[in-house]
């Protein structure tokens, strides 16, 4: 039996999300809000009307450069926050917005002199100061995350975001035990911190440890149809033999999104290998199946289920789609050497 949706709960470091913050302003680290396309070309056009009537105005291109960050419009944005910077050349707002746009644009080393100006500016931005320490920690510099998040620390020890990128350096660093003490320091001061609850959630499942349900539901108080906190949350009610609650929090995931094949994956899983409801487990296979033509472990798995029930003929034909699938899949190909023998056809 396959059940290749295990533990691949993947490792929600949300760094970019936290890009587009307003500068300098403390804020719950939920997560961004980003306008419809609609709406961001109507308030680029309304900025392009303001602009036209006042075109000496710093701090309206600098607002249009951040539409146009938040619309994936690089050159754009690029254009307008230079000409900000040319208009108020010692803004450092405007230097972290250059910088959120070099760093989208894949140029580190522009965003970090950038942010470097910024804090030339004002050395004690804390906005700016985050901005190095997350940099650092994307291109994998944990020395110098932790300098900044030190010096981050020392302008306001009320600082979440700062224990939060602390944190998941520590996580990189294998210091789970500094990085706990961390993220949750980082819950304490922002009860509304949604990334930091998911990274609790993830530390503790994997120790398997019943806090991580605690959570991971926090988490979801946050963001009541998050999938990767429903999906963790699923998979540790499975993993703990708890296969009621499992099953109704992966209803709870397919009704968030009906597309995430995972789900009814899993709930077909615990029907066929601890429930033995094997009728179900095909129900929920195909529904899988539904979501993915391709999903070969379902493919599998809906086999298995059909030989289990007697069903030879259903049962050979899903082994026989996960060879076309998958060329040598072994499993498949003892399956259709055991159906084999008990059809009689050798």
């Amino acid at each position: 039996m396959v059940n290749k949706s295990g533990r691949c709960i993947a490792t929600v470091i949300i760094l970019l999300s936290v890009l587009l913050t307003s500068c300098g302003e403390k804020k719950k680290n939920t997560a961004n809000t980003v306008p419809p396309a609609d709406s961001l070309k109507s308030a680029i056009l309304g900025l392009d009307k303001q602009i036209s009537g006042d075109v000496s105005n710093a701090d309206l291109y600098h607002s249009r450069a951040r539409l146009y960050l938040l619309d994936h419009q690089f050159d754009p944005a690029l254009r307008d926050i230079n000409k900000a910077i040319s208009l108020s050349p010692k803004t450092p707002s405007f230097y972290i917005t250059l910088s959120d746009i070099f760093l989208l644009m894949g140029r580190p080393d522009n965003c970090r002199d950038a942010l470097l100006k910024a804090v030339e500016l004002d050395p004690g931005n804390n906005e700016a100061i985050l901005k190095l320490a997350k940099l650092n920690l994307i291109i994998k510099d944990y020395k110098m995350t932790f300098e900044y998040v030190r010096k981050a620390l020392d302008i306001d020890k009320t600082n979440p975001r700062a224990y939060f990128i602390r944190a998941i350096a520590l996580l990189e660093s294998h210091d789970t035990v500094r990085a706990v003490a961390d993220l949750q320091t980082a819950v304490d001061q922002d009860q509304g911190y949604y990334d930091a609850y998911i990274q609790l959630g993830k530390v503790f499942s994997l120790r398997n440890n019943i806090l991580a349900v605690d959570y991971l539901k926090n988490a979801l108080r946050l963001k009541p149809e998050s999938k990767e906190a429903l999906y963790m949350l699923g998979m540790f009610y499975q993993e703990n033999e708890q296969y009621e609650k499992a099953t109704d929090t992966y209803m709870q995931l397919e009704k968030a999104d009906s597309a995430f094949k995972e789900a009814p994956y899993n709930i077909g899983y615990i029907n066929l290998v601890y429930l033995k409801d094997f009728s179900k487990a095909v129900t929920w296979f195909s529904k899988a199946l539904g979501c993915d033509p391709g999903y070969i472990e379902a493919y599998y798995n809906r086999g298995l289920a059909y030989e289990y029930m007697g069903e030879f003929e259903k049962s050979y034909k899903d082994y026989k789609r996960t060879l076309e699938l998958h060329v040598n899949y072994q499993k498949a190909i003892d399956g259709l050497n055991r159906l084999d023998k008990k059809m009689g056809r050798k």
